[in-house]
């Protein structure tokens, strides 16, 4: 069960939690509402969330009466993004939309009323939205409050997941982000979504959206839970590992957490996997094995026991030579292979501790290069 605040808590709770958009609404000549995941945030009293507004009328004429520096303008859909006291809103003309065939992008009608886009919405707890003139009422009509508190994900419609495939990933991303249950058609339907039917790019930009959640370990077993993907071979080990390498030094902070986890439930069969069985015996050997390698490749490849490679994250990739090729061929090595091969030598002792210090770098390239 998930407790929402009370109706009559409402205004006050939008008006604390997004001053701006008191001037909005001095500023529109057509109704305007809040909708979407800021509502339902609200409700559930999470705090601030991404700005969408929907209005009866042009965004863009709305966007240009706050005097707000605008973003972008996409007119094929009639939505408009500005900034306005530091925050971005996205701005949208309430339409109505169909889908020509599965997993197609819409076609759009504008002109509708709020409760027409309020339809066309994925989930009912999406589907809500609140008005900005007058004192806030909740306008609801699919019934996604009381979905609130029960903790149920359900869909507007049986063709909700035809029409746009990528819903199914959404839904493993609201599902486990607030710990919510599918309701029993939803999930009927839910099972039987074609992800093939949508472009590769629409496909991978939702997951990267559930990688990037904090729950996105659960969001992945839950899509895979329902038979729309299958996840990596070695999922439950990178799964166990990856939390707490990821807040953890060097490896905070070295890798988009989004992609990290992207590439645990679904990248290339193996990925790191020849790292993680690897056993250098020296800092060199280490550097030669990794270097140039893909960070998240190097994470993947720690998280399944590269314990080595916390060395090499953290200190010998940054290892450099106080010399250059200058100095090698200020000193007699004619200029081509053997200069770099000559500093490739000094780098690799200095890595294994033979050689400190200017002098004796140089003394190693000179002897390496002049050997070659």
């Amino acid at each position: 069960m998930s407790p929402t605040i009370p109706i009559e808590s409402l205004g006050e709770a939008m008006r604390e939690t997004y001053p701006e958009l008191g001037p909005i609404a001095a500023a529109a000549e057509s109704p305007v509402f809040l909708v979407g995941g800021a509502v339902r945030d609200l409700l559930l009293g999470r705090g601030r969330a991404d700005i969408d507004l929907v209005v009866e009328g042009d965004a863009a004429a709305l966007g240009a009466a706050l005097g707000a520096e605008p973003l972008a303008e996409h007119g094929r859909f009639g939505t408009a993004k500005v900034v306005l006291d530091g925050h971005e809103i996205d701005i949208a003309a309430a339409r109505s939309e169909t889908y020509p065939r599965p997993g197609a992008l819409p076609e759009v009608s504008p002109g509708a009323a709020i409760e027409a886009d309020l339809a066309r919405r994925d989930f009912t707890i999406n589907a809500m939205a609140v008005p900005l003139a007058g004192e806030p009422s909740l306008i609801d009509p699919s019934g996604g409050r009381g979905d609130l508190e029960r903790g149920l994900l359900r869909v507007l419609h049986d063709g909700s997941f035809a029409d746009d495939p990528t819903r199914a990933i959404r839904a493993a991303r609201y599902a486990a982000r607030f710990d919510f249950e599918l309701d029993s058609g939803t999930e009927r339907l839910l099972r039987a979504a074609d992800l093939t039917s949508v472009s590769e790019d629409r496909r991978r930009g939702e997951l990267l959206r559930l990688a990037g959640e904090p729950t996105a370990p659960r969001g992945f077993e839950l899509l895979a839970g329902w038979g729309l993907l299958s996840l990596s071979a070695r999922w439950e080990e990178l799964a166990a590992a990856l939390p707490e390498l990821l807040k953890e030094s060097p490896w905070a902070g070295s890798v988009d957490p989004a992609l990290a986890w992207f590439s645990a439930g679904l990248g290339p069969p193996n990925f790191g996997a020849s790292l993680a069985h690897a056993s250098p015996t020296r800092p060199s050997e280490a550097v030669a094995l990794a270097d140039g390698c893909d960070p998240v490749e190097l994470l993947l490849a720690r998280a399944l026991g590269a314990e080595w490679l916390d060395d090499y994250v953290g200190v010998w990739r940054d290892v450099e030579l106080e010399i250059d090729g200058a100095d090698l061929i200020a000193a007699g090595v004619p200029e081509g292979p053997a200069v770099g091969g000559g500093l490739d030598a000094a780098l690799r002792r200095k890595l294994d501790g033979g050689v400190e210090g200017r002098e004796q770098e140089l003394a190693a390239a000179l002897d390496a290069a002049r050997e070659a």
